[in-house]
């Protein structure tokens, strides 16, 4: 649904103009404003809906006819402040975030004044050398636990549980996690974790897992959390790249009345070459003893038990001092690496920092969601992605608010199951992926309707661009057009959002996650030339001109990589990867990735790593994957496999034994939609496939290949055309 028939109010911004500044907890000042757009915007007069639009498609908006929705709550007073308090904060990087750092975070040393920023920020996007706040001392888990505790919230639930099953409910209030928290880290280090020390935790999403990401903070260990989706290989290739010795799991994990074996998946994946020297210790949580009430034997014959390796944690627990001495670290000490995928095939293992990354997770959930000390905040992501890193555990907690842990997903038992916990559990701000919305549009209004959403007050989309129609839906049928609806764009790369609307201060725009946050310079590149491209209804690829506390550093044991994959592309800028549309009002809308990696359901999946579990097939030669869109998960998997010369294999039995390849190399989640096997490739003359008419031909567009004059053999176009009508039909 398209949204049209706004009044127009223009907010020329041009350089040279003087606005007023007021940015949290702001000094008096005065700031020149030096944008090189004008950011032009229907901004707060009444909005009709075009009746007309309704039946439009959406799987492929016409960027231009969407105009702003106004937000209930915003106002064109509110909205020059965010300009100046933008400008204010991109002017001066460092005096801004320095007022933040002290506002937002306990610090045990704090170097920097109000008056003296010198330091604050070192480095830059040259060398990939970027520090912030070097010098000062915190820990992360004494901010999100302790300081809470002795600021009297004590009692507060700092985390509700939300288990697969709609009955299975666990609260733990800040004193509560204090002594959970501490027993966990003492018992990592009687297992002989010390600071500086990698642990991969490999869990479900029971309160464990949480509770040992902060542990592994308290005592200065790196967690390396993994998606507890990923195969024994994907598992076995991040911990052997961390060298990690120590890893944490459950006996198993339970997902939408399905069982999972973790630990065995992680015994296979110590089995591997590449990590099985590397691990000395296994720490296992069972999963039933770790969420009963009561006191639950497991079967120990149900998992095989390494005695010299593995070690029981709920055994382990009880036998800990109930607190633990949060770490001295400083600021720019390793808080965690969590791995992405690469156009390359080799995911890239990020590194955060302990500093910078806690006070930009704290300052965007405050700024993005405007959270209130009573607020009930359920991101529904999990914790082996980003995400839940940032939303799920720290930000939430950094702010003493009340955190939701959701272990299901929101299918089971039915439709019904995100706004049965809303009601339940009076959640005021839902954070959910744009697939998630998109599947349960097809079920219609009347499962909303049927529970009270009363407490909602704002609502989020993450991991996607949202199509305006399931934007449409999530505001009118869930938010009942009352909630703002926050689309946020960010990377495991930035740490937390870089662009998105703010409650009662920016419009809201279906499609387009709008305008940058504080601190954020963003800008527009041509690809071709690397410059910046002024004025507004313009294309080209999104970067950022200056650094902010959030982004990772590096990529773990490979900085050059993280210099060719973010800052050497186009120097003097980070590099998104992203290719985005400046509108005609300014805003922003992401349209898709310039390099190989696709969004399947808000999950990064580099092309390469699945061609590279394909090929792994004896009877597969070569293969190529593309994405095309999908009405629900963004995009779908396609896959082009040649068979080898020697191949005998029944076409329909390689293929199925392809998808389980994929599986065990990589993870369910990347398992191609569609898998065609085709006698050759469209290759260039010089060996290269070309890609492009492997995405126009998935995409059923076949009429649109363009030049093709450089394919060494023009007729496996032909070929492919009619394999893939085949699979359509």
């Amino acid at each position: 649904m398209v949204l049209r028939k706004a009044a127009l109010i223009s907010l020329v911004i041009t350089e040279g103009s003087r606005v007023s500044a007021f940015a949290p907890n702001p000094p008096n000042r005065n700031v020149q404003v030096k944008s090189k757009h004008v950011l032009s915007t229907r901004l707060f007069a009444t909005v009709e809906k075009d009746e007309a639009a309704v039946d439009a498609p959406d799987h492929m908006p016409e960027l231009r006819d969407i105009a702003p929705t106004i937000d209930p709550k915003s106002s064109n007073t509110a909205f020059l402040r965010y300009m100046s308090d933008h400008a204010f904060s991109v002017a001066n990087n460092a005096k801004y975030w320095n007022e933040r750092a002290q506002s937002l975070l306990s610090w045990e040393h704090y170097p920097f004044t109000s008056e003296n920023c010198e330091g604050v920020v070192t480095g830059g996007f040259e060398y990939g050398d970027v520090a912030w706040f070097s010098g000062a001392k915190l820990n992360v888990c004494y901010n999100a636990i302790d300081r809470h505790v002795q600021n009297g919230k004590a009692d507060q639930v700092a985390m509700i549980w939300e288990g697969d099953e709609p009955g299975q409910v666990l609260k733990f209030t800040y004193s509560d996690m204090l002594r959970r928290v501490s027993e966990i880290a003492n018992a990592l280090k009687s297992q002989g974790v010390k600071k500086g020390d990698v642990v991969t935790i490999y869990m479900p999403m029971i309160p464990q897992l949480p509770m040992t990401i902060l542990a592994c903070a308290r005592i200065g260990a790196v967690h390396s959390v993994v998606f507890a989706g990923f195969s024994s290989e994907a598992l076995s290739a991040r911990i052997s790249a961390s060298k990690s010795k120590f890893v944490v799991t459950t006996d198993n994990g339970v997902r939408g009345g399905k069982t999972i074996p973790l630990k065995k998946i992680v015994d296979d994946a110590i089995e591997r070459n590449d990590c099985k020297d590397i691990v000395k210790n296994v720490m296992v949580f069972e999963r039933e003893r770790s969420i009963a009430s009561d006191a639950v034997t497991a079967d120990p014959s149900a998992m095989n038990w390494i005695s010299d390796r593995d070690v029981n944690m709920n055994d382990l627990l009880p036998k800990q001092r109930p607190y633990c001495t949060p770490e001295t670290m400083d600021a720019e000490d390793e808080l965690f690496i969590l791995y992405t995928s690469g156009s390359t095939g080799q995911p890239k293992g990020l590194v955060h920092t302990t500093g910078g990354y806690s006070l930009y997770a704290a300052h965007t959930i405050q700024t993005t969601f405007d959270l209130q000390p009573n607020d009930v905040f359920a991101c529904v992501a999990d914790c082996g992605w980003i995400t839940g890193h940032t939303y799920v555990v720290y930000a939430p907690l950094l702010s003493g608010s009340t955190t939701v842990l959701f272990e299901s997903t929101p299918l089971y038992p039915d439709a019904g199951r995100y706004w049965d916990m809303v009601e339940r559990h009076k959640i005021s701000l839902f954070y959910t992926a744009p697939t998630a919305i998109r599947s349960l549009v097809r079920f219609g209004d009347d499962i909303p309707k049927k529970y009270d959403l009363s407490s909602l007050r704002i609502l989020g989309s993450v991991g996607e661009p949202i199509n305006p129609a399931a934007w449409q839906w999530y505001y009118e049928t869930v938010g009942q057009e009352r909630c703002t609806v926050v689309d946020t764009y960010w990377q495991t790369e930035t740490g937390g959002h870089i662009v998105t609307n703010i409650p009662g201060v920016t419009p809201m725009k279906p499609g387009s996650c709008t305008l940058p946050l504080y601190g954020i310079d963003l800008v527009v590149l041509d690809p071709m030339t690397g410059e910046a491209i002024e004025g507004n209804d313009v294309e080209g690829v999104l970067a950022i001109r200056s650094p902010w506390p959030g982004i990772a550093r590096t990529c773990l044991g490979d900085h050059a990589r993280y210099l060719s994959t973010y800052l050497r592309p186009y120097p003097g800028y980070y590099f998104t990867g992203d290719a985005v549309y400046r509108d005609k009002d300014g805003f922003y809308f992401i349209t898709g990735r310039v390099d190989d990696v696709l969004n399947v359901s808000g999950h990064r999946i580099g092309t390469a790593e699945v061609e590279s579990a394909l090929v792994k097939h004896p009877s597969v030669a070569q293969a190529a994957v593309v994405g095309r869109p999908h009405p629900i998960k963004g995009e779908a998997i396609i896959a082009y496999a040649t068979p080898t010369e020697s191949n005998t294999e029944d076409e329909e039995e390689l293929v199925k034994e392809l998808r389980l390849l994929v599986r065990s190399e990589i993870g369910p989640f990347a398992s191609p939609d569609v898998i065609c096997v085709t006698p050759s490739l469209p290759m260039t003359r010089s060996g290269k496939i070309m890609r492009r008419v492997l995405r126009k031909i998935s995409a059923g567009e076949a009429d649109q290949l363009g030049d093709v004059s450089t394919l060494a053999d023009p007729g496996v176009v032909d070929v492919l055309i009619e394999l893939m009508e085949k699979q359509a039909v």
